[in-house]
């Protein structure tokens, strides 16, 4: 049970899990912003502004690096991991989003006479536009940075 309480003690993954959940909660008020309606869905929702996975890798990464050292393995491996998730999420999972909205007008095309098949659309807002990642990744540091000064 020890090792359950150590969990909750680390600021690292704390701060890193925060950091994704201010993002998920922005992207509500974002939401709200942009559309002029409440939408509690973005906050369970992949894609959107800002992008959580950004904020949740690049603090981890920014933890790891003040904790234990910018020149340290740790480190090096955070960083590459927030690379890649951001990559990710930016380059094939955004592809996959723009696949699935063609796939999506294909069935909308489809359907319009009768057939006989069931009608699934598939989930079209999947990645982030590079602008979204650099936000959330901007939004990950700036709250690793205030966590930081907050000890």
């Amino acid at each position: 049970m020890q090792d359950i309480g150590d969990v909750l003690h680390n600021q690292v993954l704390l701060v890193a899990i925060a950091a994704c959940l201010i993002a998920q909660v922005l992207k509500v008020f974002v939401e709200l912003a942009k559309h002029g309606k409440l939408n509690v869905r973005s906050l369970v929702e992949t894609g959107g502004m800002p992008s959580a996975h950004s904020a949740f890798v690049t603090a981890l990464a920014m933890g790891v690096g003040q904790a234990i050292g910018w020149a340290s393995p740790d480190f090096a491996v955070a960083a590459v991991f927030a690379v890649i998730v951001m990559y990710d999420a930016a380059g094939v999972r955004q592809a996959a989003g723009k696949q699935a909205r063609v796939l999506n007008q294909i069935i909308d095309e489809f359907f319009q006479g009768e057939h006989q098949f069931p009608e699934e659309r598939l989930k079209e807002l999947l990645g982030h536009t590079p602008f979204q990642v650099i936000a959330g990744s901007i939004l990950g540091v700036a709250i690793c940075w205030a966590a930081e000064l907050a000890y």
